[in-house]
């Protein structure tokens, strides 16, 4: 019975479509936070008057919910069904923005405002970071935008045929309506709560377009209005600097201007436990930590559970849960991490080379690049190369509705590497089999050598016949 049990798990594993790679990444990442999270929430723990246990439950169900949203996405049978909602992700993305930037409660959806930035919403008792459900949102949309326009499908909307007299949108209207105006405005609404997402996610969605074939050159006018308009919000704050229209923008500058050594002269130059002392520590005192962790997790690491840097820093599950992993695995342990995220650009990549459909190669193209970027990032600024953001290593680190996003993400990329793969069985099995072609080309070969043969034997004839006529 055991044998027998074994024997269908093994065919479910055989028979599952899709790329097995991604489906061993995408395991393999979940596992990672499974145990990460419950030997690094001990200072989560306490503060919630909890346990590890019950924190490492919880994620064990955010864990299942994301498996089961992969399945739903993975069995997905027709490209259409994403390409339909897709159309719909830059609407639901200005919609939360917009719930965000007037600060007040729409329908179920109450705003919430944490570390002194509006970034999530609660629907019932769940709170959703509306800037990864952004993330996944508008890769999709601007997949559709940049598939619709290039097959010359994109509809002029009844308000502009009024403006234009009923004539269509130009090309390079259309580009501006569909295309850089969703992300200027996604951009301008995320500033509000963090510089650092604002740029990071408009660059994603820049390099999206890009893949989807808007050449450089078309972007260099769209690349110069984004740093204008960046140097125009800026200009914003400072004509009220006490309250200003864009207060992360500020405190994302100040970040970028003021290293850990501007922060470590100022704590020599005052006393210990003094005000001054004591701000300049909170500013580097995570970075600081972190690359501690690094340090003393060398080449094996201390082994699960003894790390001592998660007591300190107290967001370590999520905005440095890359120094923990070094921490209490070592170097080792942090190179076979990133090397899951390299495969996962390297799969991407084939199956963006095996899609037939420019909407199919545009979203896993955004999508995988949005992965494997933030957990680059992410590993960039837990080794101090850069400024704090803020970006969780993905399927890795603690936060729900990162991880739900994610999964969503991963869900759609097996789904289409299914369609593919599907695509390219069916062509190798209407192509003539290769022994096929052989014998067809054996079968000539003979052909030809028994002609041959034939030439052969009328030549003789004709020459005996030729000789027995002059001897005559």
């Amino acid at each position: 019975m055991e044998k027998k049990k074994g024997h269908k798990f093994w065919n479910f594993v055989d028979n599952l479509e899709g790329d097995k790679v991604v489906w061993m990444i995408v395991l393999m990442l979940m596992l990672a936070s499974i145990v990460c999270i419950f030997s690094s929430t001990s200072l989560l723990a306490i503060q919630q008057n909890s346990s590890r246990m019950s924190i490492a439950k919880e994620q064990l169900l955010i864990a299942l919910l994301g498996l089961g949203l992969i399945l739903i996405c993975y069995n997905i049978k027709s490209i259409g069904f994403f390409r339909f909602f897709s159309k719909l992700g830059y609407a639901l993305s200005i919609g939360l923005l917009l719930i965000l930037a007037i600060h007040k409660p729409v329908l179920f959806m109450r705003p919430v405002k944490i570390n002194e930035a509006w970034r999530s919403v609660m629907i019932g008792g769940f709170q959703l970071h509306v800037f990864e459900v952004v993330k996944v949102a508008m890769i999709m949309y601007l997949a559709w935008a940049v598939n619709e326009y290039k097959s010359g499908k994109l509809k002029t909307p009844a308000l502009f045929m009024l403006v234009t007299k009923g004539k269509p949108l130009t090309d390079l209207w259309q580009k501006i309506l569909f295309i850089y105006l969703p992300i200027f405005t996604v951009c301008l609404g995320i500033m509000v709560g963090s510089l650092s997402s604002t740029i990071f996610i408009g660059g994603i969605m820049f390099l999206t377009i890009l893949v989807g074939g808007i050449g450089i050159k078309e972007l260099m006018i769209p690349g110069a209005t984004a740093v204008i308009v960046l140097i125009v919000c800026i200009g914003l704050n400072k004509i009220n600097p006490e309250k200003p229209l864009f207060p992360h923008l500020e405190s994302a500058l100040n970040r970028t201007e003021n290293s850990t050594e501007h922060y470590l002269e100022i704590m020599k130059e005052n006393p210990r436990g003094s005000a001054t002392y004591q701000k300049a520590l909170d500013k580097i005192k995570q970075p600081m930590s972190a690359k501690i962790a690094i340090h003393e997790g060398g080449i094996i690491g201390k082994g699960p559970g003894r790390s001592t840097q998660r007591y300190v820093v107290p967001v370590m599950f999520e905005d440095y849960m890359f120094s923990f992993i070094i921490e209490e695995y070592g170097l080792v342990g942090g190179i076979l991490i990133i090397i899951l995220y390299i495969s996962l650009l390297a799969r991407g990549a084939l199956i963006v080379r095996n899609c037939d459909n420019l909407f199919a190669k545009t979203a896993v193209a955004g999508l995988v690049m949005l992965i494997t970027a933030q957990a680059m990032m992410h590993c960039f600024i837990n080794c101090d190369i850069g400024p704090l953001t803020g970006q969780t290593l993905p399927m890795v680190s603690h936060g729900n509705s990162s991880f739900l996003m994610f999964s969503i993400a991963f869900g759609i990329i097996l789904s289409i590497s299914k369609m593919a793969k599907k695509k390219i069985d069916r062509e190798v099995a209407q192509a003539q089999p290769l022994s096929e072609v052989h014998d067809d080309i054996r079968a000539d070969l003979d052909d030809l050598e028994r002609l041959d043969s034939v030439d052969d034997i009328l030549y003789d004839n004709f020459k005996r016949e030729s000789n027995a006529g002059n001897e005559s």
